[in-house]
């Protein structure tokens, strides 16, 4: 049967049912989506999906609640909300439905539940504190989401759906664009790999273009790559590789003689025509041809220590 209607709760929302509700209206945008506890609206249907309400979880009767005890949980003991529920349900057709390739919707499913989904149904659970994320927790999704609600005297009747719907094409937003980055990577492993290959020993990796490169790194444990450099616009770029996603120390800095210089200052300093930038913090440097960006890499490697 059709689906019709998607139902979760009225009232104030959080993220959980919000990007629930991402998934649900890209895979029926026919469906009406509905904010209610009447307990007419949310008694299961054939032709309803229910959502962060309704008192259980029940897959095949299309009703995805986790305020129930016990709640529904992952396989390693973790709770689900009702977000988890809907992607462990239909996110592989969602993926589908946003174009990655089929040999890649499984990674993708597995990486986005991960990263994604499983830190969504620890904070709405209270399996996780909001403050593991520091003075940042105020721009965790999570909140800023939340910081899309009706103030508590906006008069409006209507003010909590509003609040929702205003907010549902902010939340696709991130979703999306996660998933495109995602895919992204995916696309890019193959090129990358390849690059690796045709760099043999030398640490200077050359890439086609700018493009996610530090998984097939680890991935090829090419650990004596030391920069990256590649293409953009008319220019190229010299990239140093950092640690990990998780610090901005690198794998090697540029030479700091090139700090902050631009232009004639960093042609005299490097010796390298065509010169001309690099940042303070010595990640990157620009020259304006493929021949300069290789002479200033070869100078970097050499002052490596």
């Amino acid at each position: 049967m059709t689906i019709t209607h998607l139902v979760t709760h009225s009232g104030g929302f959080h993220a959980d049912e919000l990007l629930s509700s991402v998934v649900l209206t890209r895979l029926f945008p026919q469906a009406e989506l509905l904010r209610s506890r009447d307990r007419k609206s949310i008694a299961p249907a054939a032709h309803k999906i229910i959502y962060d309400v309704g008192g259980t979880y029940d897959g095949e009767a299309q009703i995805f609640d986790h305020h129930q005890r016990p709640g529904p949980l992952r396989g390693d003991g973790q709770p689900f909300s009702s977000f988890g529920l809907i992607w462990a349900h239909y996110g592989r057709a969602y993926l589908a439905e946003m174009d990655v390739s089929k040999d890649a919707v499984e990674a993708i499913h597995a990486e986005f539940d991960a990263k994604f989904v499983l830190p969504i149904d620890l904070l709405d659970n209270g399996a996780m504190e909001p403050s593991v994320a520091g003075p940042l927790s105020i721009l965790t999704l999570p909140a800023l989401l939340g910081s899309l609600k009706p103030v508590f005297d906006d008069p409006s009747p209507t003010a909590d759906d509003d609040a929702f719907f205003g907010a549902l094409p902010i939340a696709r937003s991130f979703v999306e664009a996660q998933i495109r980055n995602l895919a992204a990577k995916v696309r890019s492993r193959d090129i990358v790999i390849k690059a690796i290959a045709n760099a043999g020993t030398s640490p200077i990796l050359e890439l086609p273009m700018g493009m996610p490169y530090r998984s097939a790194l680890d991935q090829a444990e090419a650990e004596h790559m030391l920069f990256v450099i590649h293409p953009r616009g008319d220019d190229w770029t010299l990239n140093g590789i950092k640690l990990s996603n998780d610090t901005f120390e690198q794998r090697a800095d540029l030479p700091a003689a090139w700090a902050g210089l631009t232009d004639k200052e960093l042609e005299e300093t490097s010796g390298v025509q065509g010169a001309k930038f690099c940042h303070n913090a010595r990640f990157i440097a620009v020259a304006n041809s493929r021949e300069a960006i290789l002479k200033m890499a070869k100078i970097a490697v050499q002052n490596v220590h």
